[in-house]
């Protein structure tokens, strides 16, 4: 049978991991919140209107992908292609290339930064893995203009930060959103996570510099997995309604 994503790619790996893949849309919701494009967030109004909810709908478009044989995997693609599609015609344009591939390469950054901040140091040849999936998806999609190797990414992925980010309204009124439906204390672990996971330039135009310790706070939850404390402070983590969108993401974790 044939996959989409090797059965033993390290991108399987990072993708059966609950607590990267939160990390993971973490970061992307820092990031996403600065985009220039955003506003195409607010045209349908599902995000702001229910940022966690879409949050785990995406995250489910995403390891379907990963894991699924490569004609399910094609056509969830093409789904999500579709989904976009009538959005633009219901708007009367389209999404600009630019915002696409910055989306595009968000999967590709954080699937590294939040692997390397919970578990490893990831070797060049498993990055260009990472890189390799995410091309093929975003060429799958008939996404413009994509570096074909790692390297021209890495490159892409700079301009794109310092061309594609600033904070305006709908920035400020989209991290309102998240503090309404996490509660300030479940807020506040989001932010000081963002905060040690996000490039130089998002944290510079997001955030104040804080003190709060929050590497300890890592180091403390990667001790509490080893005594299987892990689950429980997940639990308290995240709110009640959505543990089954949890388990759902963890699924994955035995294979």
């Amino acid at each position: 049978m044939s996959y989409f994503v090797d059965e033993k790619s390290i991108v399987r790996e990072i993708w059966k991991n609950t607590d990267v893949v939160l990390l993971i849309f973490a970061g992307s919701a820092a990031e996403f919140a600065l985009n220039k494009a955003v506003d195409w967030l607010y045209f349908t109004g599902k995000i702001p209107a229910n940022p966690l909810e879409r949050l785990f709908s995406t995250v489910e478009y995403a390891q379907k992908i990963v894991f699924s044989e490569n004609d399910l995997a094609l056509a969830t693609i093409d789904s999500i292609t579709q989904i976009h599609q009538g959005v633009e015609k219901s708007r009367g344009k389209s999404i600009p290339d630019w915002a696409y591939r910055d989306v595009l390469y968000m999967l590709i950054d954080y699937s590294i930064r939040s692997f390397e901040l919970l578990e490893r140091k990831l070797e060049i040849t498993e990055k260009e893995e990472i890189f390799d999936v995410f091309y093929r998806l975003g060429a799958r999609m008939g996404l413009k203009d994509l570096p074909t190797t790692f390297n021209e990414w890495v490159v892409d992925r700079n301009l794109h930060l310092e061309n594609d980010l600033q904070k305006g309204k709908f920035a400020i009124h989209l991290f309102e959103q998240y503090k309404k439906h996490l509660g300030s204390f479940r807020y506040f672990i989001l932010i000081q996570i963002q905060q040690i996971l996000v490039p130089k330039v998002v944290h510079v135009q997001l955030f104040q510099t804080s003190n709060f310790p929050t590497i300890t706070i890592l180091k403390l939850y990667k001790s509490s997995k080893k005594i299987r404390l892990d689950h429980l402070i997940k639990s308290i983590i995240l709110p009640k309604q959505h543990k089954e969108n949890l388990i759902k993401i963890g699924k994955f974790e035995k294979i």
